[in-house]
């Protein structure tokens, strides 16, 4: 009975021994966003397009010989939910690097745990100007992004309010988050750039259902134009709150007016919304066409639109620069993989642009101003604001070097 029991013993620890080598034996990736609540279809699906990527980069062999895997967790768009989930990778779970953030204030306060410990972060959604220079001042900074920042954003936007569309009175409607914020401050430097003062400021908060006081400000003020930052059901509320008033006029904000609880929820008051846009549910190229369908087919998205189209892609892209840096470094060894994202040798054939050396020592930030383009919410979806960015959409889009 004795030799029985110590011969069971033997086998649960050789068992647990095996299960420890096999978990040691992958690339660990942490996944943070919102997967619930109102950032969720920004969150959702750049899961989704990490999980997708991961998928692809798994069935053709991984990285260095292992798979990856995806640790997801879901920030409830809650500053203090992404520092808990950021600790619990770092020390619980060891991650080998992180991607995700899709809220900017969530970002900035979790983001700094990864820093402290070495550990490489690929932000692909969250915008805010900050968000990759917070370490600025440090020997080496392990914060990177492959989505456009809002110093790009704002002066498309002001681009296409005042020198296409030749508005000279416009308003400004920001959420009262770190987004909105940092967003409406972009939004003015891009504005007096031009010579131009709002003549309106408003800001409103998360879950806000009435924007009433804050567009008869604007409408007061005789606005030609609303500006807008924030996400999908707020701004909802803003084209729905002008169409109560019997006062439409065109919203020209950050690429959150692409979101499909914006579109959804705004109907045919959303029409005409336009947004800067690194990437279009629109089979242009190859490539794109390759990852709507596999994207539809593994996720089947209602109405076979992709909830934030924008995410998914960046989602996606940001699974191939780290594998990328850590087929260069040779290990996932933080430092070396920081070293080799900001040192890049191969191009990275992606979906929003091809990625030739997007990083340096001093720039984390992939995305420049000749990728993005403006789009245009039409009928339930977003398509091309401007014809000729629609005939271009073909060429493939790369990143001036530095």
């Amino acid at each position: 009975m004795k030799l029985k029991y110590k011969l069971l013993t033997t086998v649960a620890a050789c068992t647990l021994a095996t299960a420890g080598a096999f978990a040691q034996d992958t690339i660990k990736i942490g996944v943070i966003g919102p997967f619930t609540g109102g950032s969720s279809s920004m969150g959702v699906s750049m899961r989704d397009g990490v999980r997708l990527a991961a998928k692809e980069i798994n069935a053709s062999g991984g990285v260095l010989g292992k798979k990856i895997e995806l640790v997801e967790r879901d920030d409830e768009a809650k500053n203090e939910r992404g520092v808990q989930i950021a600790q619990e990778f770092i020390n619980k779970t060891k991650v080998d690097a992180a991607v995700g953030y899709i809220n900017t204030g969530v970002a900035l306060a979790s983001q700094r745990f990864f820093q402290e410990a070495k550990i490489p972060v690929m932000n692909n959604v969250a915008t805010g100007s900050l968000v990759t220079h917070q370490f600025d001042k440090e020997p080496e900074n392990y914060i990177f992004r492959n989505a456009a920042a809002d110093n790009i954003q704002a002066p498309m936007i002001v681009e296409e309010a005042i020198t296409r569309r030749g508005f000279k009175k416009v308003a400004i409607l920001a959420d009262s988050t770190a987004y909105g914020d940092l967003g409406r401050k972009d939004l003015t430097a891009a504005l007096a750039a031009k010579g131009i003062t709002p003549v309106a400021d408003e800001k409103f908060n998360i879950k806000d259902v009435d924007m009433t006081p804050q567009l008869l400000k604007a409408k007061e003020a005789g606005a030609e134009v609303i500006l807008t930052y924030a996400i999908g059901p707020e701004l909802a509320q803003i084209a729905n709150g002008m169409a109560k008033l019997g006062w439409k006029k065109p919203m020209i904000g950050s690429w959150t007016l692409s979101m499909a609880n914006f579109i959804d929820t705004a109907g045919k008051n959303g029409n005409g919304a336009t947004m800067p846009q690194t990437f279009i549910q629109d089979a242009s190229t190859p490539k794109r066409k390759e990852f709507i369908a596999a994207y539809l087919k593994e996720f089947k998205p209602k109405k076979d639109r992709i909830d934030s189209p924008v995410s998914a892609a960046q989602g996606y892209d940001s699974i191939f620069l780290l594998a990328a840096a850590m087929k260069q470094a040779g290990t996932t060894d933080g430092p070396k993989v920081r070293e080799a994202l900001e040192n890049l040798n191969a191009k990275v054939d992606g979906i929003v642009t091809v990625y030739d050396k997007p990083f340096s020592k001093t720039d984390h930030d992939a995305i420049t101003s000749n990728i993005p383009v403006m789009g245009e919410v039409k009928d339930g979806k977003v398509g091309y604001a401007n014809p000729d960015d629609a005939k271009n959409a073909g060429q493939v889009r790369i990143k001036k070097a530095q």
